[in-house]
């Protein structure tokens, strides 16, 4: 199934898929720098994911937008996820920030079509904060799931990941979506 808004992308809703998300801030500002929210962020996306029962299998969260790739169960349910997220997270963002416009924009999805194509967005979803400027070597960037993805795959393989999948170098996310 499929939703479309005036003024929104559009969202696919499958069953027992794969999904990359993005999300930012409104108009880019750098509302996530504290560590602290990074860490909130994170634990409401885990807490609504579980919820939900959707796997959460790789994650970035940067200082105005995050990266997400998980599978779901029931597609139609990411709006309600979507929204428990950033109602959460918005309420301390404002609360640390003291800003007085809305936090986020909007998020945007996408489903993987082979293993190819969630290897690139993976890849992709790593190299962020390098491609960012955060960063120069991932292991010293605590906002990802870098680490885990690292202990459970294997150096060896990894390496073999980024080197067999480059596409993500050429991935290009339009701007004006985040």
């Amino acid at each position: 199934m499929k939703k479309d808004y005036l003024h929104n992308p559009t969202h696919l809703f499958m069953d027992d898929t794969p999904y990359f998300i993005t999300a930012a801030n409104y108009q880019k500002q750098l509302l996530l720098q504290a560590p602290q929210l990074k860490e909130r962020l994170l634990n409401a996306i885990k807490y609504n994911f579980q919820r939900h029962h959707w796997a959460l299998h790789h994650w970035v969260i940067l200082d105005n937008h995050y990266h997400l790739l998980g599978q779901s169960p029931i597609g139609q349910d990411l709006p309600k996820i979507m929204t428990k997220i950033h109602g959460q997270s918005g309420y301390h963002i404002k609360q640390t920030t003291q800003t007085q416009q809305r936090t986020w924009w909007n998020y945007w999805d996408y489903c993987p079509r082979d293993e190819k194509d969630y290897l690139t967005r993976l890849n992709y979803l790593l190299m962020n904060p390098i491609k960012h400027g955060y960063t120069n070597n991932l292991n010293d960037y605590p906002f990802s799931s870098f680490h885990q993805h690292l202990a459970e795959t294997g150096r060896e393989k990894l390496i073999r990941q980024f080197k067999d999948h480059t596409d993500y170098n050429n991935l290009i996310l339009l701007e004006d979506d985040f």
